[in-house]
């Protein structure tokens, strides 16, 4: 078990069609609120941060144009990312097909990808990406 003292960070981002701007507030709340917590023994609940939309008005992507897609991001702690799955695809979206789940884990060096097929989500980026390429160069 870890130690809850200590951070366990992922950096999580979601990017969904317009319409389902209530199911991202609906997970931001159960991350904040009721996420499985990493760590903290079975069945443990908590705060594990939240998500934020990077892609408003007020955006600080480069280019001269707003971006044509509503992406969230959040940096979680000590978040069970297994339980993060299965939350995301147990929830109502109005359009499934579009929504594209970006997960790393602390000590990982890419993003997981995840995607709708049918009702399930399924990771599209391989594992063990890390343990083929030396990250000290």
């Amino acid at each position: 078990m870890l130690n809850p003292g200590m951070s366990h960070v992922a950096n999580v981002m979601i990017s969904v069609e317009s319409g389902d701007r209530p199911a991202v507030e609906e997970l931001s709340q159960w991350l904040q609120t009721s996420a499985l917590r990493r760590g903290f023994g079975p069945g443990a609940v908590g705060w594990v941060g939240s998500l934020n939309e990077t892609t408003g008005s007020d955006t600080g992507w480069g280019g001269g144009k707003y971006p044509e897609c509503d992406v969230y991001a959040g940096a979680l702690n000590h978040a069970d990312l297994a339980g993060l799955v299965a939350h995301v695809e147990r929830s109502v979206w109005k359009h499934p097909e579009f929504v594209q789940l970006f997960v790393m884990d602390q000590e990982q060096a890419y993003f997981r990808v995840w995607m709708f097929h049918g009702a399930k989500l399924r990771q599209i980026a391989p594992e063990g990406r890390e343990d083929e390429v030396s990250l000290s160069e």
